[in-house]
C-alpha cells in the first residue's frame, strides 16, 4: 500500500510540471521576465519560479491577475485554449506577406498590433495559409484581396443608394 500512488499524487505528478511549463509558456508569450510577472501577480520571485518548476500551484488571485495581464487560464490550467497571435508572431505573418505588392496586406502590416484571439475558421484558414507553399499564400492572399474589395465596392453602392 506505501507504493501506490493516490490521485493525488498521480494528478501532481502529470499536471504540475506541465503546468510550470504551460506557465512559463505564457509569462514568455506576454513577453514578461519572471520578476515582473510575479510583482504583476501580486507574488513574490520565489513563488514565481517555484510555480514554473511546478513545485507549487498558484491561488485564485493569483489566476485572475494573471488573466488580467491576457494569460489563457484555460490553457494554463488543461493545455487546451484559444491561440492567440501576439505582436511578434503577428508582424512575422504580417512581414512575409508584405513580401508580396498587395496593397491590402501592406495596410494589414502597418496596423497598431495587439492580441487577437481566433476562431476556428479563422484557425484553420491561418492553419491552409502556413501549411501553403508560396504560390499557394499568394492566390490565398489575392483572393481574400479580391473578396475584401468586393465587399467594400458593394457597401460604398448602398451607401450611395440610400
Amino acid at each position: 500500500m506505501g507504493n501506490e500512488c493516490s490521485p493525488v499524487n498521480a494528478q501532481r505528478g502529470i499536471f504540475v510540471p506541465l503546468f510550470g511549463e504551460r506557465l512559463r509558456a505564457e509569462r514568455e508569450r506576454l513577453g514578461l521576465g519572471q520578476q515582473e510577472m510575479a510583482e504583476k501577480c501580486g507574488v513574490t520571485m520565489r513563488s514565481q519560479r517555484n510555480y514554473e518548476k511546478g513545485e507549487r500551484q498558484p491561488d485564485a488571485a493569483y489566476l485572475a491577475a494573471f488573466t488580467a495581464l491576457g494569460g489563457d487560464v484555460l490553457f494554463l490550467l488543461t493545455g487546451h485554449g484559444d491561440q492567440k497571435m501576439t505582436d511578434q508572431s503577428y508582424r512575422s505573418t504580417a512581414t512575409d506577406m508584405t513580401e508580396n505588392t498587395n496593397p491590402v496586406t501592406h495596410s494589414v502590416a502597418a496596423e497598431p498590433l495587439g492580441e487577437y484571439r481566433l476562431n476556428r475558421r479563422e484557425k484553420a484558414l491561418l492553419e491552409n495559409y502556413r501549411g501553403s507553399d508560396e504560390e499557394g499564400r499568394r492566390a490565398m492572399e489575392s483572393t481574400a484581396s479580391a473578396l475584401a474589395h468586393r465587399d467594400s465596392a458593394k457597401k460604398k453602392g448602398r451607401q450611395g443608394v440610400e
